[in-house]
């Protein structure tokens, strides 16, 4: 199902999407919540792409605030997977057919052009329009490979950003992979769920990933707390005159609202 974005293009629009699978099922202190999940791992919704457009894997995090202030942490890699379906791959080009004929009315109306001048006119200027509107602006089921957006989610008690970001990227490449990793994919899934336990404070750990292992760090009582993002992205995001503005309302104790797309 559409949102409300009918005036983009198809594959501009944004549609609904669930939560596939998700394990272990039940957590007794930590409650899976389908919705916000749902919510934080896809805010814009399921998105297609075709071979023309970008499909690089993207990378955010999100943080759930419990009524007693408790906070699980959650790190999504987004990516883009073939749609092998040829219904979805059919509705598809149909929304598109519909979509080029509501440009196409739209634009005769705006011009007041009768059926006589319609006639004449897309014989001449409109009809090299609307060849360019359709070729621009269109699907073909038999030219185009059609891509849907995908996400794998791990939910963590600590913000261990880096260690679950490489955990995600090496999961995602054995997916993509055409060699298959060494041991099944279940495996490394019931490894980080079950069998990697958190390191105690002021302590390191390392573990396992699919090819590569991986190191994580936790503070102790007397440290700072763990703040396991890049300050360098902080500096590339906002640019250093935004960052000592926003560090100058920090110490002056403002209200800050930091907007993004």
């Amino acid at each position: 199902v559409a949102g409300e974005n009918f005036d983009q293009s198809p594959l501009r629009r944004t549609f609904k999407s669930k939560v596939l699978a998700h394990y272990p099922q039940n957590i007794e202190w930590n409650p899976f919540d389908q919705d916000a999940v749902n919510m934080l791992c896809m805010p814009k919704g399921l998105s297609f792409r075709t071979q023309a457009d970008n499909r690089d894997p993207q990378l955010h995090s999100f943080i759930i605030t419990r009524e007693d202030g408790s906070r699980t942490y959650g790190f999504v890699l987004t990516f883009y997977e073939e749609v092998t379906s040829k219904q979805i791959c059919t509705a598809m080009q149909t929304l598109y057919q519909m979509h080029n004929a509501e440009q196409y009315s739209s634009v005769c109306a705006s011009s007041s052009c009768s059926m006589d001048s319609l006639a004449s006119s897309i014989d001449e200027g409109d009809a090299t329009s609307l060849a360019k509107l359709q070729r621009y602006n269109s699907y073909d089921i038999n030219r185009d490979t059609l891509y849907v957006s995908k996400c794998i989610c791990l939910i963590t008690p600590l913000p261990f950003m880096q260690a679950c970001k490489k955990f995600l990227i090496q999961l995602y490449k054995a997916v993509t992979s055409q060699q298959p990793p060494p041991l099944p994919l279940e495996s490394y899934i019931h490894n980080i769920l079950y069998e990697v336990p958190l390191p105690p404070p002021g302590r390191s750990l390392k573990f396992y990933g699919v090819y590569e292992p991986i190191i994580c760090q936790r503070p102790g009582p007397n440290e700072l707390p763990l703040s396991d993002y890049p300050l360098r992205e902080v500096f590339e995001l906002l640019g250093l005159e935004n960052l000592v503005q926003v560090f100058t309302c920090v110490l002056l104790e403002m209200q800050i609202l930091l907007y993004s797309q």
